[in-house]
């Protein structure tokens, strides 16, 4: 029998025995995620994985981390906690893949004002439900309880994964040239990266706001659209490097296309983009409306309907282009290389 409770600790804001409950409630989520020959124990100090490496000359281990940002004050708003979890894998296993490595297992942190298990639960779902997504186990985590540090109703939510890749295919931006097309592979919506500016357009400070529906957005409430998750690009863009058809990636996050595209080119290369070919979401129509937002700032900021880009070699398009659809992806060829001082150009 556990005897391991502090009347003290709890009138100081921390409730160990609802942490205790969180453990209990999310071991059938965390064992959802679980292949068959890994080795939990979700009571220990560790999870532990076989590194799958067979066949590889020079494994290497590839690590993210990431959290989900200022969209978590819209899941406050909505108390709807069950959608930011996929985000939090995703941001992470989204920018291994951009280094030609699969994702292997994850790690969460959760930093609360006050542990509400059930809450908790909810989030850690929405993680489980990322890591399957993704095909890889959730090994552990944390949860802090942090009375005074966050206000009661209110939590952080972090992330962190390990991917594995032989060192011959690593994905090599050096071997990008003038003349490779440029394929942008469709978001979900607007991910997890400018919300900041988000609330400030919609003014989201309270519940009424999200509830707003907008014919632009065929009349869904403007909250469902927002906390639409982050999209796992693992089993898609996983084929492809299986298959080796893709020079470099880039995961669309924060810094939009000014920011992200340039760091899968090599000096002296830069991107020609068509704006007609860019199938842009109706959501982001509608922030640049509202904020009256430049389109400079739009593509500065947002993913604004493309969450990865891959250069491919001419003579691969088509192939990638039929993977992707066969992998249930909307990918659409929306530029090309070009030697350029100007590291992204629109036409």
């Amino acid at each position: 029998m556990r005897d391991s409770q502090s009347l003290s600790y709890k009138d100081a804001g921390v409730d160990i025995e609802a942490g205790y409950e969180v453990v209990s409630r999310i071991q059938k989520h965390i064992k959802t995620t679980m292949p068959e020959n890994a080795q939990f124990d979700g009571a220990g100090f560790g999870g532990m994985l076989p590194l799958p490496v067979a066949g590889m000359e020079e494994p290497c281990i590839i690590s993210a981390t990431d959290g989900v940002g200022t969209k978590l004050k819209l899941a406050f708003l909505a108390d709807r906690h069950d959608t930011v979890g996929i985000d939090c894998v995703a941001m992470c296993v989204n920018d291994v893949l951009c280094v030609g490595a699969m994702p292997i297992n994850f790690l969460d942190y959760i930093a609360c004002g006050k542990n509400f298990p059930e809450k908790i639960e909810a989030i850690v779902k929405g993680v489980t439900d990322g890591c399957r997504q993704a095909g890889i186990p959730l090994v552990g985590g944390e949860t802090a309880e942090m009375p005074g540090f966050y206000p009661e109703d209110e939590y952080d939510l972090a992330g962190f994964c390990n991917g594995i890749v032989d060192r011959k295919d690593v994905l090599d931006k050096t071997s990008v040239a003038a003349g490779d097309v440029l394929i942008g592979i469709a978001s979900s919506g607007v991910h997890s990266n400018g919300f900041s500016l988000v609330r400030k357009v919609f003014d989201l400070t309270d519940r009424e706001v999200l509830s707003r529906r907008y014919a632009e957005l065929n009349d869904l409430p403007l909250g469902e659209v927002l906390l639409t998750p982050t999209k796992i690009y693992v089993p898609s863009v996983g084929k492809l490097l299986k298959e080796k058809l893709v020079k470099s990636l880039a995961h669309i996050t924060g810094g939009g296309f000014y920011e992200n595209i340039p760091r899968s080119l090599p000096a002296g290369c830069g991107v020609v983009i068509e704006r007609n070919q860019l199938p842009v979401l109706p959501i982001f129509e509608l922030i640049a409306k509202v904020g009256k937002i430049s389109q400079h700032d739009m593509f500065n900021t947002f993913n604004m309907g493309i969450g990865m880009t891959a250069v491919v070699a001419t003579e691969n398009v088509q192939k990638v282009l039929t993977s992707l659809h066969e992998s249930g992806e909307a990918a659409f060829v929306i530029g090309h290389v070009v030697e350029s001082d100007k590291l992204v150009e629109f036409i």
